[in-house]
């Protein structure tokens, strides 16, 4: 997922900064609110930070596409904390990874954002929302979410690289082309995030009720 650095035209890679900075501006301000209204959100906060970070940090190198494949984490974070939130904190993981691991890069910052940090996170949290308003149970919710997340996320990813990339070639076909590339490796660590995703929140709802408590209602 990580778009390397210099990958994309310099006008794209800037224009992805505009929406990103937008998203990012409105969850540390909705971050700034939860803290003063309950400080021991900051270890949520920082435990499920890490969690993005080290989850996000795991490559699977992806032949003809030039990028790589991995599980996400936005997901999970966006069920607990709100998508909002749980985008501030991807966008971090990559700001980080870029700087000291060399995935990603600072000039396509802002399109990694939009792809792991805002669509991993919103379109996982839509599912986990949506699926339970229908009435599937907990686990199936969390599940459907970790998948839908994390291939949302190579869908968006796809999709900048062949706006960025497609020369002379249809934008679809090439989209194509590169979704198709994420697959044989990015469906399974999708449902493998799926089930991991399941497992955490039902742990969670057994062990700690309290903190899935109206999570459902998280802008």
């Amino acid at each position: 997922m990580h778009i390397p650095e210099g990958m994309l035209p310099v006008e794209q890679a800037a224009a992805w900064y505009a929406p990103a900075l937008a998203v990012i501006g409105a969850g540390v301000a909705r971050l700034k609110r939860k803290i003063d209204e309950a400080p021991e959100y900051k270890a949520m906060l920082g435990l499920l930070g890490a969690f993005v970070f080290i989850i996000s940090l795991l490559p699977v190198p992806v032949p003809g596409v030039g990028t790589v494949s991995h599980p996400c984490g936005t997901p999970l974070a966006a069920i607990l904390l709100g998508p909002l939130t749980a985008s501030v904190l991807g966008s971090v993981a990559l700001l980080l990874q870029s700087l000291f691991f060399a995935h990603g890069g600072l000039t396509t910052w802002g399109a990694n954002i939009i792809s792991m940090a805002v669509a991993g996170s919103f379109a996982g949290f839509g599912a986990f929302r949506l699926s339970r308003r229908l009435g599937a149970g907990l686990g199936i919710a969390a599940g459907l979410a970790g998948v839908v997340g994390d291939m949302t996320t190579y869908g968006v990813t796809s999709l900048q690289l062949a706006l960025g990339l497609h020369g002379q070639e249809s934008v679809l076909v090439v989209w194509a082309t590169a979704f198709a590339s994420f697959l044989p490796t990015q469906v399974p660590l999708s449902l493998a995030e799926g089930l991991f995703t399941a497992g955490v929140v039902v742990f969670i709802n057994r062990q700690r009720a309290d903190i899935l408590k109206g999570v459902e209602l998280q802008p």
